[in-house]
């Protein structure tokens, strides 16, 4: 079983950067499909980004394209995520998650087999 871990949310101003990081623990991992989902307050959880087991490729959110980026080290056992340009309607609690088998239906949540705890991001205007 792979455990999930992230870290490097927190508060911001608009136009702002993050970077967060998740680390992995597990032998799945550098196999897995990785990707980064964020849930608001009364909103359900949405897909933000995911990449393949070797990097070679990434798909995000159309609401986030051109200021995030998906990134992974397997050799660390590590996904990252670099935003940039924050906006408000960023704000929400990120999670990490990993997909064991596959990439197919990487958008859906339930396609994930093993979550982090979240760490919350908070975009002030």
């Amino acid at each position: 079983q792979v455990q999930l871990v992230e870290s490097g949310g927190g508060l911001v101003q608009a136009g702002g950067s993050l970077r967060l990081s998740c680390a992995a623990s597990g032998r799945s991992f550098s196999s897995s499909t990785m990707a980064w989902f964020r849930q608001a307050p009364g909103k359900e959880r949405e897909f933000v980004a995911a990449i393949r087991w070797n990097g070679g490729s990434t798909e995000y959110t159309d609401s986030v394209k051109d200021r995030f980026t998906i990134s992974r080290d397997n050799a660390k056992n590590m996904v990252f995520l670099q935003m940039n340009s924050l906006k408000p309607d960023d704000t929400a609690v990120y999670y990490c998650a990993g997909m064991t088998t596959g990439w197919l239906r990487f958008r859906s949540p339930n396609r994930y087999d093993y979550w982090g705890q979240g760490t919350q991001v908070t975009v002030s205007s």
